[in-house]
């Protein structure tokens, strides 16, 4: 079911649930190589989408299950039905499944972690989909009905997402670092620095299913290291690789190269709540003051598509707004006169550890220069960038990285965000786009949106990745296009 047919309001009757294939002979142990390390295993817990690279569709799972098209199909819920208003939705669980500590996944289970997921000490970075549930009733041991406060087109989407894993009451606590789940794998060592292993649960509904026994992610970021990891066979498969291997990747006849699409965007954020960044001039200025292609050739060796707000294209809805803010550095500079800017002007450049962002971030500092800016580099790690950037301190300037949650619009309704745009006008566009009454005005709507934030050059939208998955010939079922970031290893097979 694609996720528009909630937003027609068409009832959600789903088919048999998604299980892997019988297993076949071939190999049970697979190697795949991660950029970046998960701080904990609890994807309800924390930001980085590591975590659910690891634990999603594995260790965890969710009512809905988001496929690689971006379809959605059922899961924990074997089917649901969508009332008239779309704002009802009754999910109908599949019975006899159990955690791996032997707990009933039940009603009960999915009423405590979306209430969880809402409650005041949650840090579900979700939070606001959850608190926007009126209510959670287990009507029977497998039926849940949840009431939602308005409709909500993405919510079957939103399902499927690691943010919406169903926990178990009693470990819920522990998961960051003891995850339970009903998924068909368990944690099987953390080398903290250096590798996860996941091995396969006996006690899973399907364990024939289970074609991959042993899977270990290997944490590399350095981009000629993840080469020479390929390259010299110590990784079996490495998804959203680095785009500099492509041209070795291809030559290898060892070796095949995927290059799909994303909805993720890749940006340069900016604080707009420090001066001068709060004078929409100023942001505008360093938005024209960046040539996108260079970015796209210097971060990612060629493999992205330039945009100009918070949309992609192939995203429904999707206009070109490159042109609001194009490339034009003596329009940035007249900019910069009109508010009254005296250069040099120095702001922090603040780069999490991604390839994308240090390579990407050594185009902007000489970008930016042309203008004025002396961007002063810091280079921190993810946990650093996580607690000081996107975390309550919002202890920066400009920083990148890249967006990678399809439908996340929201995020600038929340003026508590890390880049805190506040603005009443977007708001009241966006809840209309929410309370649309079809597809072809919700499109509309979101057209609006994507040029007010382009008028209002909130942050300095980049590129739209295309991310490079290589792995050893005889490796099936790796995603090539990526919806959301996972690895999902129950799909994967290897002959």
């Amino acid at each position: 079911m694609k996720r528009r047919d909630f937003a027609l309001g068409l009832p959600a009757l789903a088919a048999a649930a998604h299980l892997p294939a019988l297993a076949q002979a071939g190999k049970t142990n697979l190697v795949l190589g991660m950029t970046l390390e998960p701080p904990g295993l609890d994807p309800t817990a924390g930001a980085a989408s590591a975590i659910a690279e690891v634990v999603q569709y594995n260790i965890f799972e969710t009512l809905t299950r988001i496929n690689a098209d971006g379809s959605v199909t059922p899961l924990l819920a074997e089917r649901w039905e969508v009332s008239p208003d779309l704002r009802t939705v009754t999910f109908f669980l599949r019975q006899g499944v159990k955690f791996s500590n032997g707990a009933p996944c039940n009603a009960e289970a999915v009423k405590f972690s979306f209430e969880r997921a809402a409650g005041e000490k949650s840090t579900n970075k979700d939070k606001r989909t959850f608190a926007a549930m009126e209510s959670v009733s287990a009507m029977d041991e497998h039926t849940v009905v949840i009431i939602n406060k308005e409709p909500d087109p993405d919510f079957l989407f939103y399902m499927g997402q690691a943010t919406a894993i169903i926990v178990e009451p009693g470990s819920a606590a522990g998961n960051n670092t003891q995850p339970v789940g009903t998924g068909p794998y368990l944690l099987d060592n953390w080398a903290k620095g250096s590798s996860i292993t996941l091995k396969a649960w006996p006690g899973y509904r399907n364990p024939n299913a289970i074609r991959i026994k042993r899977a270990t992610f290997r944490f590399i970021s350095d981009p000629a290291a993840q080469i020479a990891a390929m390259l010299s066979g110590d990784i079996d498969a490495f998804p959203r690789v680095t785009p500099r291997g492509a041209a070795q990747f291809r030559a290898n006849r060892r070796l095949q190269l995927m290059v799909g699409g994303s909805r993720a965007k890749t940006v340069l954020a900016i604080n707009n709540r420090k001066k001068p960044l709060d004078d929409v001039r100023v942001r505008r200025a360093i938005s024209q003051a960046i040539d996108r292609k260079a970015v796209i050739a210097g971060a990612a060796d060629g493999f992205g598509v330039p945009i100009g707000s918070h949309y992609v294209p192939g995203a429904p809805g999707y206009i070109d707004t490159t042109g609001i803010n194009p490339y034009d550095p003596e329009r940035a500079r007249a900019l910069f006169r009109e508010a009254g800017i005296t250069t040099p002007l120095e702001l922090s450049l603040v780069l999490p550890p991604p390839p994308y962002a240090r390579q990407g971030g050594e185009v902007i500092v000489s970008e930016l220069a042309k203008i004025g800016i002396t961007a002063k580099v810091q280079n921190v790690e993810w946990a650093q960038w996580l607690a000081n950037v996107y975390g309550g301190a919002h202890n920066y300037d400009l920083t990148i990285v890249s967006h990678v949650e399809p439908f996340d619009l929201g995020n600038f309704t929340n003026p508590n965000y890390y880049w805190g745009y506040d603005s009443p006008k977007f708001d009241a566009l966006y809840e209309r786009i929410r309370n649309s009454a079809t597809e072809a005005e919700r499109n509309q709507l979101l057209g609006e949106a994507q040029r007010m934030l382009a008028d209002d050059a909130v942050l300095a939208w980049l590129y739209q990745p295309q991310w490079l998955t290589v792995a050893k010939k005889g490796v099936h079922g790796l995603w090539q296009d990526m919806p959301i970031f996972v690895n999902d290893l129950g799909a994967i097979s290897w002959n």
